[in-house]
């Protein structure tokens, strides 16, 4: 769901509850009704729940992702965060085309050759667009 939606998040998730305890911790990092993605990754860590969990009570409280960490969204006007001039290094060329399957990789997996190749992710996702490989899924449910 994209910015049209603002206002919808919660339609996605028929028959979920807001769990309190978790909404309590969103509502505490939250700035403008908005949760960097980096905030609601260290609360699914300070909680230990998955991500999509945390993502799942976002869109209930109807409150935005922002600030994705690959890049992809959420910098101002619902922009993207991407060098379209990166230098795309022939380690992550090989390993972005081992882990893409049909054009796609997940955000996780992203995440995971950003850690092995000492990367930023947001270089990360910068060489996925340059390449066009789709990131997909997220991992708190944004896309």
């Amino acid at each position: 769901m994209g910015h049209q939606d603002k206002g919808h998040f919660a339609a996605k998730h028929k028959g979920h509850k807001i769990n309190e305890t978790i909404a309590d911790r969103i509502r505490a990092m939250a700035v403008n009704d908005a949760v960097t993605c980096a905030s609601a990754h260290r609360i699914s860590k300070e909680l230990n729940i998955p991500p999509s969990d945390i993502g799942i009570q976002i869109d209930l409280l109807e409150f935005k992702i922002t600030e994705c960490q690959l890049g992809l969204f959420g910098y101002g006007n619902g922009r993207k965060k991407i060098n379209p001039e990166i230098e795309i290094s022939p380690d992550l060329d090989d390993k972005l085309k081992k882990a893409a399957a049909d054009g796609r990789i997940s955000c996780l997996a992203c995440w995971d050759i950003a850690g092995q190749l000492k990367l930023k992710r947001i270089d990360v996702g910068s060489a996925c667009e340059k390449r066009n490989i789709r990131i997909r899924p997220c991992q708190l449910g944004s896309f």
